[in-house]
This record gives C-alpha cells, structure tokens and sequence, in this order.
C-alpha cells in the first residue's frame, strides 16, 4: 500500500518536563496533553535521600535544573517545566521564580514549576480560601501552607499522610479520604499536592461530591505549560481546564461531572 501521499507525522509541538528522580507518572502527565503536543520527560540524579525537605532542596538546585533543561535543548521544546511541588516552594515565592529564571537561561525557553502554576490557578479560579491535601510528613506540608499563605491565600484546612517514599503507590481511595477531611464548609478549592500522587480520575468524582474546584499538582503543571504554548489542557469535568465545570456564581447551573453509581465506586476502590 502507497502510503507516500500521507506525508506525517503531523508536527508536534514539545513541552520539556524535568522531573524528580523518582517520579513515577510519566503516564499520567500525557493524560492532560493534546494529541499536536508531545512531552519530552528528563530527571534529576539520583540522591540517596527520602521525601523531605532535604531533598526537595537537593532536587531544585539551579545547577541540577540547568543541566535538566540543557539535556531538552536538542529536540528544542517551546517551553519547560519543572514536575515537582516541594522543590519548587521549598524556597518561597522568591526562590520559585529564581528557577523559572534559571531553566530559561539555560534553555533559552520560558519556564514554570509546578508551584507556580498553582497560584497560576489560584488566580485563575479566584481562590481566597484553599484545602491541602499531602502526601508528605508535617514538615514539608508546613512549607507548602507557608508558600500558600505567602501569596496571600488562606489556608482554611489540611490534611497529610507523612510519607517519605512509594508515594505513586498511594490508591485513589486514601486520596478521596483525606479529602473530605481537609475540607471545610468555607474552602473555595482543595489543591491535592505532589507530582507522584495519583489524582487525574479523581477530580470531577471529587468536584462533583465537594461542590468546589478540584486541583492538582500534576494538574496545574500540564495546564499551565500548555497554556504557555496558547493551547488548553485535556480534562473532562475538570473544574480548571473547564469552565462549564465550575460551579457557584462564576458558572450558575454548571454540570459537575456524572458520578459514578456506589457499586462502580467500589470496583474503582473509592469506597
């Protein structure tokens, strides 16, 4: 079969992503994405050291950014992001944007983090009051409610899991759990932090449930590099990449998302 006339593939527009050693939802990530974008997926060197401050610090040096983004130079993507929460409010408002600076110096691109992009989406969704949900200890949930509360958005719950590692292993239902015990009567959106925490099926089912927008680290990553490339994230009855989604007086009557009957909640381990 002549299949000369066809001419493809079609071009792709890339979004360079520098993730954690240990990052372990490459798949994921490509759920949010368009069919014209491709990702093209770097990590940082291994360190022998467990979720926690320390190594949120270690991840998001400007040298070991740099070399991230230098090795993404080649297949020259439009913009670049960085896939990790912790690393990128570990050092503050001031220290997100230092990194954003960085990667683009040394990819000659525009650059977001992933924390970043969740005040991106704070704005976005006109957020004064925010529910976390973590997978990390104490300590590194506090420097997130420090960064949060430093761009001038209340923290009006929390809930934390403690965990220093296998945090892509943690099921959906430990996920919707802490949840509903972040959020309160008067929160404006619950943010679900963590790049390796599992979270694109739970959204609408969560949105639909809490009644407010529903975001995720992961999430807002994917939809603010592709915002940068003037194009939208892909996700159903996602409050953030769907305005028709959104509920209260900014979308009066919006469709929530269909949700699942008790016996299908089950089998997706919900419940």
């Amino acid at each position: 079969m002549d299949v000369s006339f066809l001419g493809g593939p079609s071009p792709q527009r890339g979004v360079g992503v520098v993730a954690p050693f240990d990052f372990a939802l490459d798949r994921e990530l490509w759920r949010w994405v368009p069919d014209e974008v491709s990702l093209h997926v770097t990590r940082t060197p291994f360190v022998p050291v467990e979720v926690s401050l320390d190594l949120a610090r270690l991840v998001s040096e400007h040298e070991t950014l740099g070399e991230a983004v230098r090795t993404l130079t080649a297949i020259a993507p439009e913009v670049v992001a960085y896939a990790c929460t912790s690393g990128s409010f570990v050092g503050g408002m001031m220290g997100e944007r230092a990194m954003c600076e960085a990667m683009s110096r040394a990819g000659a691109v525009p650059a977001i983090t992933t924390s970043g992009a969740l005040l991106e989406a704070l704005v976005e969704l006109d957020v004064r009051r925010v529910a976390l949900v973590t997978p990390y200890t104490v300590s590194v949930t506090q420097s997130l409610e420090a960064y949060v509360a430093q761009a001038g958005v209340t923290i009006s719950g929390c809930a934390f899991m403690g965990l220093t590692r296998h945090i892509w292993k943690v099921p959906y239902r430990e996920v919707v759990d802490m949840a509903r015990q972040a959020v309160r009567d008067d929160a404006d959106a619950l943010f679900i932090s963590c790049t390796n925490l599992p979270t694109y099926d739970v959204i609408p089912q969560l949105e639909a449930e809490l009644r407010i927008p529903v975001i995720s680290a992961n999430q807002v990553t994917m939809w603010a590099a592709l915002r940068r490339l003037g194009t939208r994230a892909v996700g159903p009855y996602q409050a953030l990449i769907n305005p028709a989604a959104r509920s209260g007086p900014a979308a009066p009557g919006a469709d929530p998302g269909p949700v699942l009957p008790e016996e299908e909640q089950q089998q997706e381990g919900w419940t």
